[in-house]
């Protein structure tokens, strides 16, 4: 048997866990860091960048994942570094007030450990779903993980927002004590059992992981693959710290009503993804191929739209939503794909695949999003105000459409001589 639909919600609901306790470190105590204790906005900028480096680490957690056959174990143990990590970072806000230097290292080692701990748990995970996923409800499978660790983030942010105030910091350390041993144990009955009842396939022959990862990267599609990853998501990235700016510097949003478009365009993202995951699994309507095109080119218009709005008087935010509609039918899409891909190799190396796409992806989210804000910074010093931000959504534009002509290449299906039997 394959994952049942009460089987993948169980699943997704490590996403929600996962994601509740990555919102804390990379939100509520960015804003504790640069308001609370009037540290350099640099700082908080440079840890999560960090969370997202030590991904790099991906394929090694896929590997271990695949040589032992037992990935459960890898996501509760990677749940555990998580909120090991949490709490340390959550730890390190009152040393850094008073003992900086002690409070920085703390802090540096708490979000290197989250790093390890996204890295384990969310590796493993993917890789389980790819492994024992119904070809035809992959993007089902898919739009739901992702819907629950969006809800799980929204969750977290607004009952720990709730409880925080009045702030002190013996109340944040106790939220953030319930928060990470709450995922823990969600985790450990969410996935209980789950495992040992699907479909297992054995485990490959040890194998080297730098032999392991040498056979992959050999596979055309699978190095492909990566490039696409890596691309669409630099372009998926970048703007995420430069349109809140664009909507205050060019349209005089105030700081609330930039805040209420972002909330905005996360739900276009999440209509995105449900349409994918109805459509696609449901009604099968369209490829996973077709959706992820369809995701960027109409990403790369809505950009076109956004960098001349001002220019040609179009309404902001209705872009901004149409933008995040797209962005959650690619990604959706793509992750999709990705469990696909994972799934096609003959070598039972499902893991150590998965991360190494999720390495791309972890290196692009940093890449991307410094990429947009140096770019805006550089292009305003030649360049009014609108036209600096326009020109870099045009480039991120150029990227999205990059990325929907290399899907074309990329994801037409294997010739059947080169299939694993049964798919």
């Amino acid at each position: 048997m394959t994952l049942s639909w009460v089987q993948i919600f169980r699943l997704g609901l490590v996403q929600a866990a996962l994601g509740a306790i990555v919102v804390l470190m990379t939100s509520t105590l960015n804003r504790l860091m640069v308001v609370e204790l009037a540290l350099p906005v640099v700082l908080p900028g440079f840890l999560v960048a960090l969370h997202y480096g030590v991904q790099i680490t991906r394929p090694n957690w896929g590997h271990l994942a695949d040589q032992g056959g037992n990935r459960t174990r890898w996501i509760i143990a990677g749940m555990g570094l998580l909120a090991a990590g949490g709490l340390g970072a959550a730890l390190a806000i009152p040393v850094l007030e008073t003992h900086f230097a002690l409070g920085l290292g703390l802090s540096v080692l708490a979000y290197a450990v989250i790093g390890l701990g996204v890295g384990a748990s969310g590796t493993s995970l993917l890789a389980l779903l790819a492994t024992a996923t119904a070809e035809q409800r992959r993007p089902a499978a898919a739009t739901i993980t992702w819907l629950m660790m969006i809800a799980g983030i929204a969750l977290t942010a607004i009952t720990a927002g709730q409880f925080l105030d009045p702030y002190s910091h013996a109340r944040l350390l106790v939220i953030v004590m319930i928060i990470c041993s709450g995922a823990v144990a969600v985790t450990v009955l969410a996935v209980w059992g789950i495992e040992r009842r699907v479909i297992s396939r054995p485990a490959p022959p040890p194998q080297r992981f730098r032999d392991g990862l040498r056979d992959i990267w050999s596979d055309t599609r699978a190095r492909q693959f990566t490039f696409f990853v890596f691309l669409s998501m630099t372009a998926y990235f970048m703007q995420e710290l430069i349109l809140e700016p664009y909507a205050g510097l060019v349209f005089g949003y105030t700081p609330g009503q930039s805040t209420q478009m972002s909330g905005a365009q996360n739900g276009g993202v999440f209509l995105g993804m449900v349409l994918v995951g109805v459509a696609a699994s449901g009604l099968r309507i369209g490829s996973l191929r077709s959706w992820v095109m369809a995701g960027c080119i109409g990403s790369a218009l809505m950009l076109v739209a956004i960098s001349g709005a001002s220019l040609w008087l179009l309404p902001l935010v209705p872009l901004v939503v149409g933008l995040g509609f797209f962005n959650g039918m690619f990604a959706v899409a793509a992750i999709g794909s990705m469990m696909q891909l994972a799934g096609e190799g003959r070598d039972k190396r499902e893991g150590t695949r998965v991360g190494l796409w999720g390495a791309s992806q972890a290196m692009a989210a940093g890449f991307g999003g410094l990429t947009g804000a140096a770019l805006v910074d550089l292009t305003r010093s030649i360049l009014p105000v609108a036209d600096a931000f326009g020109v870099v959504f045009l480039f991120q534009a150029t990227l999205f459409i990059a990325s929907a002509v290399l899907a074309a290449r990329i994801m037409s299906p294997r010739p059947k001589a080169l299939m694993v039997p049964g798919e």
